[in-house]
């Protein structure tokens, strides 16, 4: 068995992050510290977003459902990018802080109506 080394300056680094106030090591290649970070960021907001909005409540289940969320975007993104354009389909919105906005704005809403069944 043959093992390649990784080219010079793509060596594994290990990085210390944070999600959800939460430190954590994880290593990448050089090459791809940045991306590893903007993943980080990304993260960390969708997270934020969960947690704020109040209907759920521990890191894990607020990773979980970030993660089901974001796969969920992934999916229908490939699903749209598959799918014959229609001069009739509306344009998918691609801005994330457009698309995180609107699903704080869902959030608010079910809180909302929630709280209006809760009242006799």
């Amino acid at each position: 068995m043959t093992t390649r080394a990784a080219p010079a300056g793509d060596a594994p680094v290990t990085l210390d992050v944070s999600l959800l106030g939460r430190d954590y090591k994880v290593t990448c290649r050089e090459t791809e510290r940045a991306q590893l970070m903007d993943a980080v960021g990304f993260l960390d907001r969708r997270m934020r977003e969960i947690r704020d909005a109040g209907k759920t409540a521990g890191s894990e289940r607020i990773a979980v459902m970030a993660a089901l969320n974001i796969t969920h975007d992934l999916l229908r993104a490939k699903s749209d990018a598959r799918a014959p354009k229609s001069e009739t389909t509306a344009p998918a919105i691609d801005d994330p802080s457009a698309r995180r906005r609107i699903t704080a704005m869902h959030a608010a809403i079910d809180q909302a109506l929630a709280e209006c069944e809760k009242q006799p």
